[in-house]
């Protein structure tokens, strides 16, 4: 028989106060989003989104991406939009945070100078060949964080 490693009720209350959700407005994010509610009421809660700054880019022959020309005025456009759209997704007691460059790193900074102890995302399904070219923002951040990650899936999701 197995027995929980860890319940909440053994800690005095819920095990993380300070939970950061990452969002890129998809479907898998905004379930996440609901699941970070439902499962940590009482926490903290910043919401960020990362405006990935390589949309100016290419990709290359060997599977990465090659810098196009930064045009700033459609890098502005994008974060404006983004600014707005985090806003009508964060509720009244939930903080935000909008930034601009690659989405792992960026949530990774921001969990680390605002102190998180989750990281919380919505993993995407993607088909072997996308996942292996463009790998998965899930699976970096599992990798580099310090902090616990938890990765959730929209319910009835392929694989």
């Amino acid at each position: 028989m197995t027995e929980p490693v860890f319940s909440p009720s053994d800690a005095g209350g819920q095990p993380f106060s300070r939970v950061l959700i990452g969002t890129d407005f998809s479907a898998a994010a905004d379930h996440a989003l609901a699941v970070a509610r439902l499962r940590f009421p009482g926490a903290l809660r910043r919401l960020v989104h990362v405006t990935d700054a390589r949309v100016t880019a290419t990709p290359d022959l060997m599977g990465g991406v090659t810098p196009a020309a930064l045009d700033p005025t459609l890098l502005q456009t994008l974060e404006s939009a983004d600014g707005e759209r985090l806003k009508t997704l964060a509720a009244p007691d939930e903080e935000t945070e909008l930034l601009v460059g690659d989405p792992v790193t960026g949530i990774l900074d921001a969990a680390e100078r605002w102190g998180a102890d989750l990281i919380l995302v919505g993993t995407h399904s993607r088909g072997a060949l996308e996942h292996f070219f463009l790998g998965s923002s899930a699976e970096k951040l599992v990798a580099r964080s310090p902090v616990p990650v938890l990765t959730v899936r929209v319910p009835g999701g392929t694989r």
